[in-house]
C-alpha cells in the first residue's frame, strides 16, 4: 500500500510488482488519472481501477475503467473480476 501516486510509482519502479493498482481520483499531488497514465508508460498492461466519487470525473481516460463511491463489496469484485480477465 502507498500514500501517494508519487509513492506508488517509485516503489513500481523500483521493481514491485502488483497484479494491479487500485487509486482514488482526486488526491494531493498526483491524480488517479495521472498515476493511471504514468504506469501506462512504465508499466504497460498493468491493470489500474480508478476511484471517484463523482458519476463524470474530467481527466480520466476513456479506457480506464472506473468505479463510483460509494460503491458495494460486489461491485468491486466485479469491476476486479473483470479487470482480471481482460486481456492487457
Amino acid at each position: 500500500e502507498a500514500v501517494s501516486a508519487e509513492e506508488a510509482l517509485r516503489l513500481i519502479d523500483g521493481g514491485l510488482s502488483p497484479d494491479l493498482v487500485v487509486t482514488d481520483h482526486l488526491m494531493p499531488g498526483m491524480s488517479g488519472a495521472q498515476l493511471a497514465r504514468e504506469l501506462k508508460v512504465l508499466r504497460p498492461g498493468m491493470p489500474v481501477l480508478i476511484v471517484s466519487g463523482y458519476a463524470e470525473e474530467d481527466g480520466i481516460d476513456a479506457d480506464i475503467p472506473r468505479l463510483t463511491k460509494p460503491f458495494r463489496n460486489a461491485e468491486l469484485a466485479a469491476s476486479l473480476a473483470t479487470m482480471a480477465t481482460a486481456p492487457a
